[in-house]
């Protein structure tokens, strides 16, 4: 395919992603600044139960690869659209089901809807732009989900003295699940744009994007089960408190994430990543270590920087990859980077118990193992 003009007038898929990415992100984000505080606050929840909620929220990411037979039954861009309305679903459940149990029930509902919009999401872009646009445009959509993260924080700092858990999930989750069915209305393929394969494919030469992926999704279970759960815990952050450290967060990624595509186009995959890893030993280190409020609030917002620049893992494998494996791979590697979701959040709630600083060690092994991995990469002259 040529190189697409990004504007919205002329790229439908970009336009429909992102809505849908808006969508997304913001109903995330609504349940992200929530739950800690839901959890501990509401539903009394220790680190053991935070770690089984976690984990059961990332079973659909592991089940990500069924993506593949839902597509012999609906294009990707009405399982996205569906997806999105089922996140709407679950996190319009949340409030109403204040026990454990109820909570692991809406996390599921909830990140079924998140998981499976992110698999099509990602296939579609890498699908519909070339290897010098889909850089530009994965940093686009990180930027403008950064925006939809904002304006849920201000949201939420604002509204969360005046409503409650119930009133505060439900606005959201019913917002959310409009707007994915305002979407369903919506063609906005290409006829020309590669057939997909309708079933599973993995190959040999995809060795390394598969494992990087494995690497990334174990690390990412660290900062997103016990970085936010550290804050609450630990340091003792409101709601309002960590409403307002999300609204910062989001802010730095909104400038930061277009900057950080095009840096890919200009330096490569394999240096992008170098930084990233080791950067992240450095971050979990001092997770480990802090005794202070404003450098774990400081860590939260670089390691959330930090993991932005994982895009390069989906660039890279675009530039190995036949087109008509996209889709299929997209499934799997959201299955491969779930393996270790699934059992590592409860292993690291219970580790968090002896000791909280237990599982950021881990953290730092594993940016260390990745760091030496994505060395594999070829230079950028070379891809």
């Amino acid at each position: 395919m040529n190189t697409l003009d990004l504007t919205p007038a002329n790229r439908p898929m970009y336009r429909f992603l992102l809505t849908l990415t808006l969508c997304a992100t913001f109903g995330l984000q609504a349940w992200r600044i929530l739950f800690d505080n839901f959890a501990v606050g509401t539903l009394a929840l220790d680190g053991s139960h935070v770690g089984t909620i976690q984990s059961v929220r990332e079973i659909p990411g592991f089940l990500a690869l069924l993506v593949v037979y839902v597509t012999l039954i609906l294009k990707e861009h009405r399982i996205a659209s569906w997806s999105v309305v089922i996140l709407g679903m679950g996190v319009a459940a949340t409030g109403w089901f204040p026990s454990f149990q109820g909570l692991l029930m809406t996390t599921l509902v909830m990140s079924f809807g998140f998981h499976y919009f992110e698999t099509v999401n990602q296939s579609l872009t890498l699908q519909y732009f070339d290897h010098a646009t889909a850089p530009v445009v994965l940093g686009k959509l990180r930027s403008y989900g950064a925006a939809a993260s904002i304006v849920s924080g201000i949201l939420f700092f604002a509204a969360a003295p005046l409503l409650s858990y119930e009133e505060l999930y439900t606005a959201s989750g019913l917002l959310i699940l409009a707007t994915g069915l305002i979407s369903l209305k919506k063609n906005p393929t290409d006829p020309l744009a590669p057939a997909q394969h309708k079933r599973p494919v993995f190959r040999k030469r995809y060795g390394l994007f598969y494992f990087l992926t494995f690497m990334a999704g174990a690390r990412r279970q660290i900062f997103i089960a016990f970085s936010v759960f550290l804050l609450v815990k630990r340091f003792h952050f409101s709601v309002q408190e960590v409403a307002l450290l999300f609204l910062f967060n989001n802010a730095v990624n909104f400038f930061i994430s277009p900057l950080i595509g095009r840096a890919i186009v200009r330096f490569g995959e394999r240096r992008i990543l170098s930084i990233e890893y080791a950067s992240l030993i450095v971050i979990f280190l001092a997770y480990a270590f802090t005794d202070s409020r404003l450098v774990v609030a400081l860590l939260y917002i670089l390691d959330h920087v930090f993991f932005n620049f994982a895009m390069a893992i989906k660039t890279y494998f675009q530039k190995v990859a036949a087109p008509q494996d996209i889709a299929p791979s997209m499934a799997a590697g959201f299955t491969i980077n779930h393996i270790a979701a699934v059992v590592l959040p409860v292993i690291g709630g219970l580790l968090w118990m002896v000791d909280y600083r237990i599982p950021f060690y881990a953290g730092a092994v594993m940016a260390g193992i990745s760091w030496m991995a994505v060395q594999k990469i070829p230079a950028k002259e070379a891809l």
